[in-house]
């Protein structure tokens, strides 16, 4: 009796995991992925929290690619002269092209600050910048904040990505992914809170 109670426990458990295992390892080998180019797009968003990410947006936008950028997520403190920089540009050649956002601390707030700048420049195609494992659910919560707009990625690959997988960097991948799941599932406001990105 007891057999028959525990076998199919234990069978949706090992189901529930190799799923789990099969999705995540789908999930690592896409988020690794180099991306193309982006196409041209009328604005690009740039979401901080990780290494590279300002400086690809920047880029992209001194390159043309957008006539417009929003950072979101911004701190206290952080002005676009230091930004610029980074990558030597010139602040004010800048200055009317890009805004900086300060409302968003999280994915979420970040997709509400990017919907909301979004339909006050009228931006059809959006360029996302985000690194490459913060980017499906970034694309899924600013698609659900702005739909009909056309997403387009530009993955960064932070420098522990490019490498075979530490343990810390394996756990950051899995935790992102459960995050993801809970957005898929429509569970965003239980993974709200401290994520920073």
């Amino acid at each position: 009796m007891r057999w028959g109670v525990v076998t199919p426990a234990l069978a949706a458990v090992l189901v529930l995991g190799a799923l789990w295992s099969f999705g995540f390892a789908r999930f690592n080998s896409q988020v690794r992925r180099p991306a193309p180019a982006p196409p041209q797009a009328d604005g690009i968003v740039v979401l901080t929290g990780g290494a590279d990410r300002i400086e690809t947006a920047l880029r992209l936008l001194a390159e043309g690619h957008a006539p417009v950028l929003l950072v979101s997520g911004v701190g206290r403190g952080t002005e676009l002269g230091e930004m610029a920089r980074r990558v030597h540009l010139d602040p004010a050649a800048l200055g009317a092209r890009v805004t900086l956002g300060r409302t968003a601390t999280d994915t979420v707030g970040n997709a509400a600050e990017t919907a909301a700048w979004a339909r006050a420049n009228h931006v059809q195609r959006l360029i996302v910048v985000t690194a490459g494992y913060h980017m499906p659910r970034a694309l899924l919560e600013i698609g659900h904040a702005l739909p009909g707009v056309a997403l387009h990625p530009a993955p960064v690959q932070p420098p522990a990505m490019r490498g075979r997988l530490d343990f810390a960097t394996a756990r950051l991948l899995a935790s992102e992914y459960d995050k993801l799941l809970a957005v898929q599932i429509g569970l965003t406001r239980l993974i709200r809170g401290g994520d920073g990105t």
